[in-house]
């Protein structure tokens, strides 16, 4: 069996896009040998790329330099191109944007989120608009859909009218490096490089406005000041070059509005191999967002034995299960209260710890791939 992969966001490991296509072809590479995967990468991407796994097979697609038009262009004239020259059994889009036709490969298509349809302000203007359409429409030509849990699954169903029976669900899993020893050497390093305090909370994501972010730092109003200062709320990832409404709401203001600063530390955009430490050094970790196709933070965080106070919205009760204090993601106070709670109560935090621990092994890249590859099969049976 052949697999030809639309390799776009490649280089881009910093992106959800960009882990997930990276950890499910060393999991198949791993899985199974005999499994033939081409990768098709854009032009502008440096050739003899990194991290490959062995028995990987690369080829080149025109793209331009990249950008919006040249991610089009590859997506629906390169990448079908390509696949008519080297003839896969089957073409995966590991991403939401299948092109209209990849005859005679079948085609599989990964959804991750469908984030622009759920949430309105991340729509774009016109040219947004129309792609979000053409791929809406393009899914509807797959043979089969994967999506990374039950939430996704219902959204998908029900908003691109696609039958259920044409979805399937593969969790991701947290990587080995997440781990509440491995790698231990590095955690001074990285408390000294920030210069932490002993004790903090943790918020490591993005900030637009789905992450909820502005509701925890309104939830700080209750935690902090009972915390203090030497406790405070570590923010942690890449910041937004203008906050922007209403995808970017200005959190500093809001900061200032709150009289907050004081009980806050941004971090900015920290590096990949340094998250882990990040996790095992924080006493707790906080996660708000609205909405997550999967929720990858939560299992990374619980794998490193961090308590994790989350909200109960999309997809995170299904990561989290019963490991996590789960709240009203709108719901400040509460959050607030549950903040205190895990960082107060030694009992509540060494159960939370535990539960993750052991939540976190429930997932696995192997068990991913084994269902991709029974995904395929399938396929190839219809």
């Amino acid at each position: 069996m052949h697999i030809a992969f639309n390799g776009w966001f490649w280089n881009q490991p910093h992106t959800g896009s960009g882990q997930y296509i990276r950890q499910l072809l060393k999991a198949l590479r791993q899985l199974d040998s005999t499994l033939r995967i081409t990768l098709v990468l854009p032009s502008h991407v440096n050739k003899n790329p990194e991290d490959i796994p062995d028995g990987v097979e690369v080829v080149y697609g025109s793209s331009g330099r990249g950008g919006n038009w040249g991610k089009l262009r590859f997506e629906q004239r390169s990448y079908p191109a390509l696949l008519r020259q080297i003839q896969p059994d089957i073409a995966h889009v590991p991403y939401w944007a299948p092109p209209l036709s990849t005859k005679p490969a079948r085609l599989v298509t990964s959804i991750l989120d469908l984030i622009p349809l759920v949430w309105p302000a991340y729509r774009g203007g016109l040219l947004a608009a129309l792609y979000t359409s053409l791929v809406a429409a393009s899914a509807d030509g797959s043979a089969h859909i994967i999506t990374l849990s039950e939430a996704s699954k219902l959204d998908i169903a029900e908003r691109l009218e696609i039958d259920p029976l044409r979805i399937s669900v593969t969790p991701l899993a947290a990587d080995e490096r997440y781990h509440p020893k491995l790698g231990r050497e590095n955690d001074e390093h990285v408390r000294q490089k920030y210069n932490l305090p002993d004790e903090f909370v943790l918020y490591l994501g993005s900030y637009d406005i789905r992450k909820n972010v502005n509701n925890l730092l309104l939830a700080w109003t209750y935690a902090g000041p009972s915390l203090g200062e030497a406790i405070p709320l570590v923010l942690a990832g890449r910041r937004p070059t203008k906050w922007e409404q209403p995808l970017f709401p200005d959190l500093d203001e809001y900061s200032r509005q709150l009289d907050i600063e004081r009980y806050l530390m941004w971090l900015g955009q920290v590096e990949e191999h340094e998250k882990p430490s990040l996790y095992r050094l924080a006493k707790a970790f906080v996660f708000p967002s609205k909405y997550e196709g999967f929720g990858l933070p939560v299992l990374e965080a619980m794998a490193c034995g961090t308590p994790v106070i989350a909200g109960t919205q999309s997809s995170i009760p299904e990561v989290a299960g019963n490991a996590a204090y789960l709240v009203d993601p709108d719901d400040a106070r509460t959050m607030g209260a549950a903040i205190l709670a895990v960082m107060v109560q030694d009992d509540l935090r060494e159960h939370l710890i535990n539960a993750g621990l052991g939540q976190a092994t429930q997932f696995s890249w192997r068990k991913t791939a084994q269902l991709t590859r029974d995904i395929y099969e399938q396929v190839m049976l219809t």
